[in-house]
This record gives C-alpha cells, structure tokens and sequence, in this order.
C-alpha cells in the first residue's frame, strides 16, 4: 500500500514493485491521476486497488481502509510517502494556512494511515512499514521551520514504531531523501516552475526512480534484516546547507 501515489516517489515506489510482480494498493487526492496510474500498472499482469482519499480526513482514511476487501488486508508493505512542502518563509511571517497543511499531511495523515493500517500486521505477526522523511527531518534550515519540524515528527515516529512494533517482528524504515527533482519544489513554490527549476540547477539530483529503488531493496532483504534508517542525498549535497553546484 502506497499512499500518495499519484506523482513523485509514491509513483515511481508503485511503477517499481508493479515491475516485481507485486499487488498494490495505492492511494491519493487526485482521482483523475490514480485511475491513470491504476491503468498503468496493470499493464504489468497484478492486481491494483485505487483508494480516493485525503489523509489529512480520518474518517476517509479509516472508511477506506475499514472496508478493505478480504483479499487486499494482508498489506506486506506499507509506503507512508504522502507529504508535502509548502511556501518558504521565516517564522514571523509564515502562512498558517501551509503550516496546518504541512502539519496535516506529513505527521498526522502518517499517523491516521499506521492506526488503520498497522493492527492488520500485528494479527499476522510481520510487516514492513517505510515512512518518507527528508533530510529536513536530520537537520534545520533558514525559511525551512515548519516543514523542517514536521519531518523531524517523522523520524521521530519512525524510531518509536519500530520499537513499539518490534514484539511484532515488523519492520520500520525512515527514508530521508535530499535534493530530489521531483513535483516537491513545484508545489513549495505554489506553480511557480521558474523559482522550482533554480533549485536544482547545476545539480545532479536524486530522481523519484532513485528512491524507489532504495525502497524496493530494503523491502526484499531477507526477513532477519531491517535497515532502520537511510539518508539519501546526490553526490553533489552533503548537508541541507552543503552543496556544490556545476556551471
């Protein structure tokens, strides 16, 4: 199950474990994009279950998946990858508007989707849940505040489902990518494709492909291992203020 699906890492998570002869379920806001990438990854012979919802409302989150069929409740892997930056300013003049939204999405969308999702890992005694974090939930940057602190939530999270989890032998990743080109910039800026392309010019940046191939590997490793945490950033970044950019 991969929420957030229908664009970026979500997409490209779903696209990878389709090409594994995975069945998945995915799940976002924009239902016109989900029903494309449903069609799509049938192409690949699974089955694909579409769940239009806002994880941001717990009771579509808990309707969804309440009235799962039978044969879609055993979920092996959860992809917590819904998420979002919004606007880029200092605390003083921020837009609570985007702090709610940040906050919603990123830390309590997660949280509504584990409750739903996790009571059906435990009946079973195993499973694997990756959270999407960023490097912004390791370090802080200027402008960066809320966003920054939501991620730090999710990693936070992250280390306390694993150890709540752990009697369960279910596995919990935090994935926390850097510069990564995707529609993150895009919709920061708020369609402004101008301010989005001057973030990453002059970079090689991590690509949605990338981190979906990270996730696939820590998820078909054998059972007696769990790689906890992972940092992920272009050759070119080694910290959210450490970058050197090419001419």
């Amino acid at each position: 199950m991969i929420t957030g699906a229908t664009a970026g890492f979500g997409r490209a998570t779903a696209i990878k474990f389709a090409q594994h002869r995975y069945n998945i379920i995915i799940t976002g806001r924009r239902k016109e994009r989900l029903s494309e990438l449903e069609k799509e990854l049938s192409h690949y012979k699974i089955k694909v279950l579409a769940l239009n919802f806002d994880v941001r409302n717990k009771e579509e989150v808990d309707l969804a998946i309440n009235n799962l069929p039978d044969e879609w409740k055993n979920i092996d892997i959860l992809v917590n990858n819904a998420g979002l930056a919004v606007g880029l300013s200092h605390i003083d003049d921020g837009d609570t508007d985007d702090w709610d939204r940040m906050i919603d999405t990123n830390v309590k969308g997660l949280l509504y989707v584990t409750r739903a999702v996790a009571p059906l890992m435990v009946a079973r005694n195993t499973g694997h849940i990756f959270n999407i974090s960023s490097i912004a939930g390791k370090e802080v940057y200027e402008y960066g505040n809320v966003y920054c602190a939501s991620k730090h939530a999710v990693d936070a999270l992250s280390k306390a489902m694993r150890i709540d989890l752990l009697k369960h032998s279910i596995k919990v990743t935090n994935i926390a990518p850097g510069m990564a080109e995707t529609e993150f910039s895009i919709v920061r800026f708020k369609g402004d494709k101008e301010k989005a392309d001057a973030v990453y010019k002059g970079i090689a940046a991590l690509t949605a492909e990338d981190i979906a191939e990270v996730i696939c590997y820590c998820a078909t490793l054998p059972a007696h291992i769990c790689i906890n945490d992972l940092t992920i950033t272009p050759t070119q970044q080694a910290g959210v203020n450490h970058n050197v950019k090419k001419t």
